[in-house]
């Protein structure tokens, strides 16, 4: 079990470190689109923030595993509690600075979705259909010039 714990570490780390590289391909894009750099540091802090959220709900899973089934001592779970308090006041403030509401005043999200909202919103309606899950990896290949 402790490989499934390595494993959801890997996973955060690496979703934070490709949706760094994201945010910024979407700002670019939305800052070539608009030519306002307004509308590129927006889109940069929202997808940035859904990468965040994103990767502190993986890191968050890693967390529980290692403690809960790899090394279940007092100390370990205090720990783990201390984290997840701390990791959970964070995603509740990145929530509230990305979306400017409370969590609770609107509908549900997640790390995830709000990247997907960012991303909407660098690409435009047509581009990100095509990258939407369960859409293929990108544009069909039967719609391109013959």
């Amino acid at each position: 079990m402790a490989h499934v714990a390595q494993g959801f570490e890997v996973t955060g780390v690496a979703i934070l470190v490709l949706g760094v590289l994201w945010s910024f391909v979407l700002a670019v894009i939305a800052w070539r689109r608009s030519g306002r750099g307004a509308n590129a540091y927006r889109v940069l802090r929202t997808a940035f923030g859904g990468t965040i959220l994103l990767g502190l709900e993986i890191l968050v899973a890693a967390d529980l595993v290692r403690t809960v089934v790899v090394d279940p001592t007092l100390d370990n779970v205090l720990s783990l509690g201390l984290i997840v308090l701390i990791r959970t006041f964070l995603s509740f403030s990145l929530e509230t600075e990305i979306e400017g509401v409370p969590p609770w005043r609107r509908a549900m999200g997640t790390g995830a979705g709000v990247l997907r909202r960012a991303s909407g919103s660098a690409l435009g309606p047509d581009l990100s259909a095509e990258f939407r899950p369960g859409s293929g990896a990108g544009p069909d290949p039967g719609t391109g010039p013959a």
